[in-house]
């Protein structure tokens, strides 16, 4: 799976809003609503929630990765924002987020769901990769960056 084949302008948003977690998963799920990739908000939320309570998605230094399984979700849907300030995100490493890449998967199939998240984990796992992110100043730079990483 490559990240470039999930991804499209209208699923990426520099500049993100928000200040706290709660306030990046709203805001994450409604780009992904206006891209029309998906149609029942409280499910998405519910389902990033329900993950988060078990542990957090902010495991690595300046990256959140909000995840869950959704039915009605239709295959895998991913979305990636950059904020500019750093998002209070209740990490392991307790240092703000400022890439988040968001990953809804289908209930039931949970094989697409573990190769986004294995391809997520080794792009950004590149050295210096979640600072040229982190630093782009458009949606084309962002892919271009995950594409030339690929």
């Amino acid at each position: 799976m490559r990240l470039t084949e999930q991804l499209t302008p209208s699923l990426i948003k520099i500049g993100l809003e928000s200040e706290e977690k709660e306030e990046l998963f709203e805001e994450m799920v409604q780009l992904l609503m206006d891209a029309g990739r998906v149609t029942d908000r409280d499910a998405a939320l519910e389902a990033l929630f329900e993950r988060e309570a078990k542990m957090t998605t902010g495991i690595t230094r300046w990256i959140g990765l909000p995840h869950g399984k959704v039915e009605g979700i239709d295959g895998l849907i991913v979305a990636l924002g950059v904020s500019k300030r750093g998002i209070e995100y209740d990490s392991l490493d307790e240092e703000p987020v400022y890439v988040v890449l968001m990953v809804l998967a289908e209930s039931g199939n949970p094989g697409p769901h573990i190769e986004a998240l294995a391809e997520i984990a080794r792009l950004f796992g590149a050295p210096g990769f979640t600072e040229r992110i982190r630093d782009a100043e458009t949606t084309s730079e962002v892919l271009e960056l995950i594409r030339a990483e690929e």
